[in-house]
């Protein structure tokens, strides 16, 4: 019986993936100009990075932190426009967290983060968690004030030209994914490539010729790499979360 892949339900991030990205979120962030700067982000050098437990948190974590990137100019509107912030109970240290956890707020339609029992909580990850969801209400009208006045029907329409035609010549690119021959053969598979495109053919994929083939739920092998894997681009979130994936039986090139 074929099952179709579908997306998980986004739920939020351990407290760890939320901190790292406020790192690298801090690290990237537009500076702007003294009359323009009603956001007051301080040093949060105090707050060292957590080691990342393997390399899909990493992964989760700068994603996070380039989404927020990408719509920095409309997360602090939010902010000010609710009057959200400022928060004095809030130091400017953790501005940047405030300003990550809120882009993952929205992105989960201002639904409350599911919290793992085996998770290991930061106090600081916690508060501003609920100081943000306390004030759902107002963030989510917020939002949609900023929709009308500017007669956006999503938040792409405040990416940055710039950021927006880099990701339109990306999102036409194919996938490519390595298959880990390695991590395969360490779990006894005959053979590697049979037994991995066994896995996405019981997950409802195609196989084609060639990438001139490719329809919604279609992979082909590439001709000179026959360890590679091609798919559309649009497959991109429901490939990362396969258990191929997270097994690291399948690797992202």
């Amino acid at each position: 019986e074929k099952r179709t892949v579908t997306q998980i339900e986004k739920k939020g991030y351990p407290d760890s993936i939320y901190i790292n990205a406020a790192k690298i979120f801090q690290g990237l962030r537009t500076e702007k100009s003294k009359d323009r700067n009603l956001v007051q982000y301080g040093d949060n050098s105090e707050f060292p990075m957590v080691a990342f437990k393997d390399e899909h948190s990493r992964r989760v974590s700068y994603e996070l932190a380039f989404n927020t990137l990408k719509y920095q100019d409309l997360l602090e509107k939010i902010l000010l426009d609710s009057k959200v912030y400022p928060c004095y109970s809030i130091p400017d240290e953790l501005t940047s967290l405030l300003v990550v956890m809120l882009y993952d707020l929205q992105d989960r339609k201002f639904g409350k983060r599911k919290i793992c029992a085996e998770e290991e909580l930061v106090a600081e990850v916690q508060e501003i968690g609920h100081y943000l969801y306390s004030y759902r209400t107002k963030l989510a009208a917020a939002l949609a004030r900023c929709r009308i006045k500017y007669d956006a029907l999503s938040i792409d329409y405040f990416v940055p030209e710039t950021i927006w035609k880099q990701e339109q010549r990306a999102s036409a690119l194919p996938l490519c994914f390595w298959i880990n021959t390695f991590k395969i053969r360490q779990e006894l598979y005959v053979n590697s490539l049979e037994d991995v495109i066994r896995d996405l053919e019981m997950k409802g994929l195609t196989k084609v010729e060639s990438v001139s083939d490719f329809d919604r739920y279609t992979y082909a092998v590439d001709q000179h790499c026959h360890d590679v894997l091609v798919f559309p681009s649009s497959l991109r979130e429901e490939l990362l979360n396969l258990d191929l994936f997270a097994d690291g039986k399948l690797l992202l090139q």
